[in-house]
């Protein structure tokens, strides 16, 4: 595949960009080294290679989901700004 000025203009009305003519040129430049890196890449051998699933040997530790009470409901309001009874009063947000 090779990068042109076409594909570049392509590109960027996709990605609602616009380039000046040395953008342009430079964005084709840099496009193209990619490619021919890729092909570099592609010519070597990775059939003994085994897929990489994660990036450690590290197992994910987890502890086990158990409700903790460490504050109480009155607690809770206490310092609430506005409160009702049981509850924290908030603004309205939801306008008909």
């Amino acid at each position: 595949m090779q990068i042109n000025q076409q594909l570049i203009d392509k590109i960027a009305h996709l990605a609602r960009l616009e380039f000046n003519d040395a953008e342009k040129i430079r964005i084709e430049q840099d496009l193209n080294r990619i490619l021919s890196f890729i092909e570099t890449l592609n010519e070597v051998d990775t059939s003994s290679v085994e897929p990489l699933i994660y990036m450690s040997d590290e197992v994910n530790v987890l502890r086990k989901d158990e409700v903790i009470r460490e504050i109480s409901h009155e607690e809770a309001l206490k310092n609430a700004p506005k409160k009702d009874s049981d509850y924290f009063r908030v603004p309205k947000v939801i306008e008909k």
